[in-house]
């Protein structure tokens, strides 16, 4: 019977047909449509394998520095140059700009910094009270940017949150030194990777008659260590100078929202976070000169 209720009033179907269930596989070809409708970045542009690939090689750049190899760790250098103004370039010619690509960026051009920074301070070639001055420098910006994030954060202030990066409480604006101070620390790596290839042993084994022309034009090897030297002198002062103008400079950091007393009292907080931590390493470097 169809329809026909029992006494419990329970219904049975005429036929499944009326009642139709999805079997597991539509089911899941079913997910996967509303699945594959969602937005989805392509990450495999070349942009980004050109970032990428400037990441990875931070680490080999290190390790030539590290064995001597310094004809290889420039042309691995120049060649993370070339690409940090490359990738750029095509991703804003060609459309190709992605989230993935913005965070990655910046993190292949620190962590490059930080890798041949430490390493050539390990070998001798950059002096270990400059290296401590950069290095530093970067963390107690990096010690601020916590604080930052975690006093402009509105409640709940949870960990997930926290991490939540969709959330924004602040925006960090460089000074104008600190733009100029990361060109110039750029100048000096870069300078001080090519150095050894001045000297006339090295160079000549190297690349041959090219570091002969470089060092003649600079006034010989002497000349190169002067130019040197007075660039790490730049590079210290602009450092110390570029450190100390997230201490007074109000608006480096803008936090987010409406409570302007608040915001006053926790950028006040900040500069002196970088104030205590930066003057710790002003303090350290004076000790190592």
């Amino acid at each position: 019977m169809a329809g026909a209720k029992l006494p419990t009033g329970i219904t049975f179907p005429s036929s499944p047909n009326s009642n139709p269930r999805l079997s597991p596989k539509a089911l899941r070809a079913n997910i996967a449509s509303k699945l594959s409708a969602l937005p989805h970045e392509n990450i495999y542009t070349l942009p980004n394998i050109l970032t990428f690939s400037r990441l990875l090689a931070a680490p080999a750049i290190g390790y030539l520095v590290l064995q001597n190899q310094h004809a290889w760790a420039v042309g691995l250098f120049a060649y993370a140059g070339i690409t940090d103004l490359v990738d750029g370039w095509i991703a804003r010619k060609w459309n190709q700009q992605t989230v993935v690509g913005s965070v990655v960026d910046p993190m292949a051009d620190k962590t490059l910094m930080t890798v041949l920074v430490g390493c050539l301070a390990v070998n001798g070639t950059l002096p270990l009270p400059l290296a401590t001055l950069i290095l530093g420098r970067d963390i107690s910006l990096a010690i601020a940017a916590i604080y930052y994030r975690y006093a402009s954060l509105p409640s709940p202030k949870t960990l997930a949150r926290y991490w939540d990066f969709s959330l924004p409480s602040a925006e960090v604006h460089p000074t104008t030194i600190s733009k100029l101070n990361t060109f110039l620390q750029l100048g000096l790596i870069g300078a001080t990777l090519t150095l050894p290839l001045l000297v006339p042993e090295a160079g000549a084994a190297a690349i041959g008659g090219l570091t002969e022309i470089v060092r003649e034009g600079l006034g010989g090897s002497e000349g190169v260590q002067t130019a040197v030297r007075g660039l790490q002198g730049v590079v210290a002062a602009t450092t110390v100078w570029s450190g100390l103008s997230y201490v007074w400079t109000k608006d480096a950091v803008r936090i987010l929202g409406t409570d302007e007393a608040l915001k006053r009292k926790q950028g006040y907080r900040g500069r002196m976070v970088v104030a205590g931590s930066f003057g710790i390493v002003l303090a350290i470097t004076a000790w190592l000169g």
